[in-house]
């Protein structure tokens, strides 16, 4: 009988970056608690939806509405976050996410046609062999359908502290999960993806800027071709032996970011 692993797609790229991390809160249900900067991309994420649903649906929407969405995120009661993780107050946060939205929404959004925001996927059974399937699901957090004179592609929403850099969005680790999304979406549609993805960076730390940077052939970098194995064969190798490895020069290996920090002896501090 064959064991099946329900795996979000959206966590994905995460199980390339530090696989023992990835294990750690995926797999073991291990609480990680974000700080306030995290807590506040939620936000601008979700304004940013309720403005890019509204004008792919041909409602009425203004940058004030989209803002009163975040406003209303940051401050949910269930939305929990550590304050004293990041040097940011929740007036400030406030004020950077409602900054970088207006400009989202005013500069940025109208240059796109988008077609979904968020789109709801189709399972995608991986077989890993040895009678593991893991089955990648859900939705494509964050990012948007966009279509132009190049085709279908994936737009991906990268919101933090050093999200543009040199006037460009950082694609750098980003391959891995739109990779994932243009496998989902062909998957699910039928459809091909031909456009280069992208990224849009919105940062949130400093002057509010928004940049663009594209990856090339990101769906190679998971299926790989008939010279180089992709992504997906070496996690194949992972869930098969049940050896997630550590990765300790990871940016993520801290203890704001890791539940599996305090214990994991590969850190080496």
């Amino acid at each position: 009988m064959e064991a099946s692993i329900r795996v979000r797609a959206s966590s994905w790229a995460g199980l390339f970056d530090c696989a023992y991390r990835w294990e750690g809160i995926h797999m073991l249900n291990m609480r990680n608690t974000v700080g306030l900067r995290a807590a506040l991309g939620t936000a601008i994420h979700a304004g940013s939806a309720a403005f890019d649903q509204a004008r792919i649906s041909g409602d009425t929407v203004t940058a004030d509405d989209a803002a009163g969405v975040l406003v209303d995120k940051l401050r949910d009661p269930e939305n929990e976050f550590d304050p004293t993780k990041d040097d940011l107050t929740m007036r400030d946060a406030e004020g950077i996410g409602i900054s970088l939205l207006t400009k989202y929404c005013g500069e940025v959004s109208p240059n796109y046609n988008f077609v979904a925001v968020e789109m709801e996927t189709k399972p995608l059974n991986i077989d890993c062999g040895g009678g593991i399937v893991v089955q990648l699901t859900g939705t494509m957090d964050r990012a948007r359908i966009k279509k132009s004179t190049s085709g279908v592609g994936i737009a991906d929403l990268k919101s933090g502290a050093s999200a543009v850099q040199k006037g460009v969005a950082v694609t750098k680790g980003h391959g891995a999960q739109v990779g994932t999304y243009e496998l989902l979406y062909e998957h699910t549609t039928g459809e091909p993806i031909t456009a280069e993805a992208e990224i849009i960076g919105l940062n949130t730390k400093g002057e509010a800027r928004i940049a663009s940077g594209f990856i090339s052939n990101a769906k190679q970098i998971m299926t790989g071709d008939q010279d180089n194995p992709g992504l997906i064969e070496f996690a194949a190798d992972m869930f098969r032996t049940g050896r997630f490895y550590p990765n300790p020069k990871s940016l993520l290996c801290s203890e704001k970011y890791c539940p599996r920090w305090k214990t994991c002896h590969f850190k080496g501090d």
